[in-house]
This record gives structure tokens, sequence and C-alpha cells, in this order.
């Protein structure tokens, strides 16, 4: 199958705004090509093992905010989507500059996807004990190390975003040995997976999307975790049963405010919610929703646009 990348071009301030675009139609897999960005990891002691320079030129000093979009029935609905949300943000004044947002697009053969788009994703530290390699390069394991191995496949994400970072570092934090962990939006896989390797007993993780679900399927059989991970093709909380002790949804925050209404019902005693991908123009709506759905706020933390919020169940 074809795909359609879009680029929409804008400022190193900007590039949080117009990530949130894609974010909101729910395209989550992005390329992100900031040329201030990847000149700082060349010279700064930065999370990158190593890049390929000739990632570095080439967009003139602009950020580009690329997304990959399959070209099948739904294709003109999103587009029309980000023409529209892309048009919106022409009218606002939010004190910064944005750029241009112009938007560009060109046709892309899976093929040619396939192998292009590997430069751009090298081995990272995403918290205290969790390292994500591709699974083509290798990687010298450090004591006290897990080593997550990824493949993404088409436009799923490499864990290497603001919010999916703001994920493992929470999860990281407050895993115990045998939990019970349920991941809302799995993608790759790659939150459910890295809580197995951090020790827990078993996940769920859910996908709306067949083509991630089948990514994440790839991935648990790569990082051996497969029998302790249950992948579900569906919408949100619809087939699943039962309560955990760590619900994760990484997903956009009117998602997540629809999720405080009922999330309780799946939840243990002194169980957790994390919730990530909430821009901070929706974060104390959606800190005010998780309150009133009866649950403490533990933690909240923020990298850029973002933020990310801890939540207990005392139930």
């Amino acid at each position: 199958m074809d795909w359609i990348e879009i680029s929409i071009k804008t400022s190193q301030e900007g590039a949080d705004i117009a990530t949130q675009v894609f974010y909101e139609v729910g395209v989550t897999g992005l390329v992100i090509e900031d040329p201030g960005e990847l000149s700082k990891v060349t010279s700064d002691a930065a999370p990158w093992d190593y890049i390929d320079e000739s990632a570095l030129g080439g967009i003139d000093g602009q950020v580009l905010i690329k997304a990959y979009i399959r070209n099948d029935a739904s294709l003109g609905e999103k587009l029309s989507l980000i023409e529209e949300k892309i048009k919106w943000l022409k009218g606002q004044d939010f004190g910064i500059d944005l750029g241009s947002l112009a938007i560009e697009m060109v046709n892309v053969k899976e093929e040619d996807w396939s192998s292009s788009w590997k430069k751009y994703y090298k081995p990272i530290r995403v918290s205290d004990r969790i390292v994500i390699k591709p699974s083509w390069e290798s990687y010298t394991q450090r004591e006290g190390e897990q080593v997550l191995s990824l493949d993404p496949g088409m436009a799923f994400g490499t864990g290497s975003h603001e919010t999916t970072m703001l994920c493992l570092q929470a999860i990281d934090k407050n895993i115990r040995p045998g939990s019970k962990i349920i991941d809302l939006g799995c993608g790759t896989g790659v939150l459910s997976i890295a809580s197995l390797l951090l020790g827990a007993k078993s996940v769920t993780a859910i996908d709306h999307d067949s083509k991630a679900v089948e990514v994440a399927k790839e991935n648990a059989s790569l990082n051996r975790v497969e029998d302790r991970m249950s992948i579900i093709h569906g919408d949100l909380l619809d087939k699943v049963e039962g309560r955990y002790d760590i619900v994760v949804a990484n997903i956009i925050a009117d998602v997540i405010i629809n999720l405080t209404g009922y999330i309780t019902d799946y939840m243990e005693p002194d169980g957790l919610f994390i919730s990530s991908g909430i821009i901070l123009d929706r974060l104390l709506e959606t800190i005010s929703a998780i309150e009133n759905a009866g649950l403490e706020i533990i933690q909240r933390k923020e990298i850029g646009e973002w933020a990310m919020v801890v939540a207990r169940y005392n139930g």
C-alpha cells in the first residue's frame, strides 16, 4: 500500500503546536526534522549514541513535522481535518512565531519508506532503566539497564516523542514487581514491553488500528514477552474486563477526559492511572476531570508543550 507523506513547515517555537495537529486527527507516528536539535545532538551529551549526519541538512533552518498516512478511504477526511486545523492556527495569536505552516504532500511507496526513514532512529535512553534500540542496531547493555528492541513498522512511533518518554519515566518510577497493567492506544507496544521488562506480571495492550496491533505483536515476540502480553484490536476498554494495578493512556486530552468517567471501574484499590499526550493548554482541564473521578494526583511532569499526570485510586 502507498502512503502519503504530509509535512508541515514551522519554527522551533511552533513545533509542539504543529505536532498536536497530527495527534488530534489520530496520526501518532511522526518524524520531526529540526536542524537546531540535530546539530545539538552532535555537540552535546545527548542520549543518542550516534546519528547519520546527512539528516542535518536540506530543510533551510525550518522545522519539518512529517506524518505518514495510508492512502486509503480515510485519507480525504484526514487531509481535510489537517487543513482546517492549520487554517485555524494561522488565525490565532499565540505570541510566538509558528513559521509558515505550509503543507506539502508526497506519495511514498511502502518499500521506499521502509529503508529511508531508519537513518533517524538510533538507540536512546528514555528513563533511568530503559534503553530503546531499533531492532537492526547493536547496543552494549550496561549494568542496571533493560534494553527494549523495537521495530516501529510504518508510522507508529519510536518511543522518543515527549509524551511516550514521560509515560516510560512514570512507569519506571511507579511499577512494582507482579503488577497487572493495561495499555490503551498501545501503538508499537513500547509501553507494554517496557512494563514487562521492568517486572510487570502481565499487560493487556489495546489499539484501534489493526496495523498497530500487528506491529505490537511482532515487537512482543522480538523482546520475548509475548507469553505475558495480550494484544487486542479494539476501542479503548470496550473488550476488557477485570481490574488493573496500572492503567496507561498515552493518547490525547479529550480521550483521557472521557476515560475519567469510568476508568475507576477497571482499577484496583491504590491502582495508578498514568495519562500522557496532554498538551499544556488542556492540562488544568484534564487534571480537574481526573480529580472529579475520585483520583488523587500524585505526580505531574512536563516536557516542552506536553504533560503527563499520575493519579492514584484510593478506592
